[in-house]
């Protein structure tokens, strides 16, 4: 009993004490460091912006503070979370209205301040999404040795990586991309033993890829410009689960990878050689994307054992070879495959063969199939991509496709099927996030335009130009308002352009030219505001052209009624379509005068503005240099007024001169009169111009011969006159039909000499002045031959008669004494006169 009292006594003066000091411990409150607390106002100090990040940081406490974190026992700071959301102004700065130094959601500064330098037990530390104004990462960033995690990413910095990084022995995370980072790797990252993660993606490095520790999980390099070959010593990272490489200058081989790769991005470099048979031991594999090289050989059939694999893309490459069925053996998640743009590598399977796998998309264009209409499509029941073109099917669409589902997007063109549209996909509408599409054009279909295609109200693009297809529009068309853009082109549709189109107010792209179309224009078509292509040439559609054009659709940057039937003046409204930059209204019966106002075409002044539908869009065909030529991928570049073949008349306007961004002008075939504007010199782009056919007069404008890219000219069949120019680019047009039909044209390259040519178009007036010139010359000649005869044979007389000769002398000496006593009188009486003056004064 004794021990157990003693016992007690003991726990209960523990107990206590315990609880005193536990009470007590409340009382007191532990702050951050003052040293620290003052680093951090320093640093506050040093930025501008951010204010909704600083709101908290009064008071000394700092581990209170809002993004700041301490050590519950040292409390020392340990983290600081200042990321901000003003990063993605550099890359996407259309989507920010706000200057940096205004915003509240992000830093700016013209460095970062030394003072985070002063907290030694930062673990964690976030600046991304800041301004840094192009400065460097600073060198004291490798003097936080403790830092297990650092994101500088858009955060605005330039120059040159800091070696001193590479003291950093406990980072376990570093975010250096999407900067203006230029150099090399630093050879110190090798040191970062304890690196999981690295990611300097989006910078300007340049060199060769360095030795990494063997830790990282995930690497990524990408949109560089490193260049050499790829490592092998990256082999060695075993741990390696991710891996970009994407869009750099890599060149030679595909090494041998870690076997626990599950992500490999190469795709955008210049490697060569083959696909690697290791490839198909990285059982892990999930994505491979070897995409845009140079890679060349067969695709291994090891590739078919990579049973994890969803993502294949070996597309533009110079792969060749066939592709069999065991190249699929065991990818059961396959669902993305890409081999396109690769001309010589084949695919041959069965038409028995059931594939393992379900695909979503699929990309086979520019490659050759096999067999017609691959047939192992048919059990693809998750198709939402289906790309097909030039991949030399032919015959016609197999019935088993009308059943299948909704396909969202599907190119199918240029390709020998042929057939009619019935069989294409009609199993419901597509309700997703893709822009669905349909591509059909180059091929060889027939018959009209089935009424199942109505269906598809979900379509924004539709492509059948360049096939067979006969007939009217089907009413049920107009169901389709979604339409983005639609292009019939090159086909035998005819009929009246059909007034339900101008309830597609959402088109943006609309070609029905070279069908037979005829009858006006529907004054519906008023409501496509949003129109920037309208090509309805080479049809029979008639009327005026409409005033609608202009003061209701505003927004045209091609219009093209090439070769139709359209009667009356050029409205003065199409002018209101500044940004036009191909105007082609030539072939038609067009009359009046040319607007002057088409010389303030801003399309036509400016060459700045990028027209792009991607390469789904068909170009358009102009006239250059003479002949009709389809412009498709350089379409961007073609600045063209085309007003020929009408029955135009008047000048050309001096207004025209000032389209410096033309590079073809047409007016050829009309009935303008006038001169050619003498500062025509002035569209230094022009490479084609043609005026030829009309009744142009007066000199060839000196300044014609500065234009510079000028390889196409024609002024023949005129009445032009006087010497042709020369000098510059005119040196190279020596083709005499350039100027033929101009009776009265002289100099090189025409046979006709200047020197003994006759100016003919000489008015009368001119031609008086010309003759009044000649006869003052014979004038002169005589007055001077006549005052020659007279005097010389007055000398001769003199000569021979002696009497007449004293005579003569003696007159001459009797009035050269009259004259000077008559002289010598009246300077003596001067004299007197100003004698008597003097005295009198």
């Amino acid at each position: 009993m004794r021990g157990f009292g003693i016992h007690f006594i003991f726990v209960t003066i523990l107990f206590v004490a315990t609880t005193n000091m536990c009470l007590g411990a409340r009382n007191i409150t532990l702050t951050c460091f003052e040293q620290e607390r003052l680093a951090l106002l320093k640093f506050k100090h040093s930025v501008r912006g951010g204010y909704d990040m600083f709101s908290s940081w009064v008071g000394h406490d700092c581990c209170s503070w809002e993004r700041v974190s301490c050590d519950g026992v040292t409390r020392n700071v340990i983290s600081l979370h200042l990321e901000g959301a003003g990063g993605l102004k550099h890359y996407f700065p259309y989507h920010f209205k706000r200057r940096l130094s205004d915003s509240d959601e992000f830093l700016v500064s013209n460095e970062l301040s030394t003072s985070l330098g002063e907290l030694s037990h930062l673990r964690y530390l976030d600046l991304s999404g800041n301004d840094f104004l192009g400065s460097r990462v600073p060198e004291f960033i490798g003097s936080l040795k403790q830092l297990t995690y650092l994101n500088l990413s858009f955060a605005n910095f330039s120059g040159i990586i800091s070696h001193h990084i590479g003291n950093l022995s406990n980072l376990k995370n570093l975010d250096l991309s999407s900067n203006r980072l230029t150099g090399s790797i630093p050879e110190s990252f090798e040191s970062l033993g304890a690196l999981e993660i690295l990611d300097i993606s989006s910078n300007e490095l340049t060199g060769s890829i360095p030795t990494f520790a063997g830790k990282l999980i995930e690497l990524d390099l990408s949109f560089n410009y490193l260049n050499g070959s790829i490592p092998k010593s990256l082999r060695k990272l075993i741990a390696l689960e991710v891996l970009h490489l994407d869009y750099n200058e890599l060149t030679g081989p595909i090494p041998t990878f870690p076997g626990k790769v599950t992500k490999l991005y190469l795709y955008d470099n210049y490697l060569s050689g083959s696909i690697p048979e290791s490839i198909g031991k990285l059982a892990d594999l999930t994505d491979l994307y070897l995409s845009n090289n140079l890679l060349s050989g067969t695709i291994p059939v090891s590739i078919g054992q990579l049973s994890k694999l969803r993502s294949l893309d070996v597309s533009r490459n110079l792969l060749e070879g066939v592709v069999f069925e065991s190249h699929f053996a065991n990818l059961s998640m396959l669902e993305d495959l890409n081999a396109a743009f690769n001309s010589k590598l084949m695919f041959s399977v069965s038409r028995k063969w059931l594939p393992p796998f379900q695909l979503i998309k699929i990309d086979l264009s520019s490659c050759k199939i096999t067999n017609g209409f691959p047939n192992w499509l048919r059990n693809q029941k998750k198709l939402i991509s289906l790309v097909l073109s030039n991949a030399t099917i032919s015959g016609p669409l197999p019935t088993w496709l009308r059943s299948m589902p909704i396909i969202p997007s599907i190119d199918l063109s240029h390709n020998n099927l042929s057939g009619p549209l019935t069989n294409l996909p009609n199993g419901g509408t597509y309700h997703g996030n893709v822009y669905p599409e349909l591509f059909l054009q180059n091929n060889l279909f027939n018959e009209s335009i089935p009424l199942s295609l109505c269906k598809r109200t979900d379509l924004y693009y539709l492509d059948l130009s360049r096939n067979k297809l006969t007939g009217k529009l089907p009413n049920c068309f107009k169901n389709l308002l979604k339409l983005r853009i639609l292009s019939l082109t090159s086909n035998g549709l005819s009929g009246a352009v059909p007034s339900f189109i101008g309830h597609m107010s959402s088109l943006v792209v609309l070609k029905l030219n070279n069908n037979s179309f005829s009858c006006e224009l529907p004054q519906k078509f008023w409501n496509l505001s949003s129109l920037i292509i309208l090509d309805l040439g080479d049809n029979a559609i008639c009327g005026k052209l409409p005033e609608w054009i202009g003061e209701k659709v505003k927004n045209l940057r091609i219009f093209r009624l090439h070769k139709n039937n359209f009667t009356g003046e050029i409205p003065q409204s199409l002018c209101l379509n500044t940004d036009l930059r191909i105007l082609d209204i030539a072939h038609n019966k067009i009359t009046g005068t040319i607007p002057h106002c088409l010389g303030e075409l801003q399309g036509m002044v400016n060459n700045h503005m990028y027209i792009s539908f991607g390469d789904d869009t068909e170009g358009v065909i102009q006239v250059m240099k003479g002949t009709a030529m389809e412009y498709t991928k350089t379409m961007q570049y073609v600045f063209n007024m085309d007003l020929s073949s009408n029955k135009l008349v008047g000048d050309i306007p001096v207004e025209l001169t000032a389209l410096y961004a033309l590079v073809g002008l047409n007016l050829s075939n009309n009935h303008l009169s006038g001169r050619i504007p003498d500062n025509i010199g002035n569209m230094k782009a022009l490479f084609s111009l043609d005026l030829s056919g009309n009744k142009l007069s007066g000199l060839i404008p000196p300044s014609i011969a500065a234009l510079h890219f000028l390889s196409y000219l024609n002024l023949s069949n005129n009445n032009l006159s006087g010497q042709i120019p020369t000098g510059n680019q005119l040196q190279t047009l020596i083709d005499p039909s350039i100027y033929a039909g101009n009776k009265y044209l002289c100099g090189a390259p025409l046979p006709e000499n200047c020197s003994n040519h006759e100016d003919p178009t000489a008015t009368p007036k001119n031609k008086y002045k010309a003759a009044n010139k000649l006869n003052m010359v014979l004038f002169g000649l005589d007055l001077t031959c006549g005052f020659a005869t007279g005097f010389w044979g007055f000398i001769v007389v003199l000569v021979l008669k002696k009497r007449w000769r004293h005579k003569l002398f003696m007159f001459a000496e009797e009035t050269v004494d009259k004259i000077h006593v008559a002289v010598m009188v009246r300077v003596i009486g001067m004299m007197r006169g100003n004698k008597q003056s003097y005295r009198s004064s």
